[in-house]
């Protein structure tokens, strides 16, 4: 399987920001995040999906 990887600055300090608010707080609401990481680094829609794939991708299923 390949590795989502992130392309542009804000994308890359958006991947960043939400893996350390993961690592602050593991039962966050993944999609609550994205909105508001889509927001804090101005992404567009296109990036936006890449977040919501790579949060998926990133969380383990119970």
């Amino acid at each position: 399987m390949s590795t989502l990887q992130p392309q542009g600055d804000k994308l890359r300090n958006a991947v960043k920001w939400i893996s350390e608010k993961r690592k602050e707080n593991p039962g966050i609401n993944l999609m609550q995040l994205v909105d508001e990481t889509s927001l804090k680094y101005d992404l567009s829609p296109k990036d936006s999906e890449f977040l919501i794939r790579f949060v998926k991708e990133e969380d383990p299923e119970p």
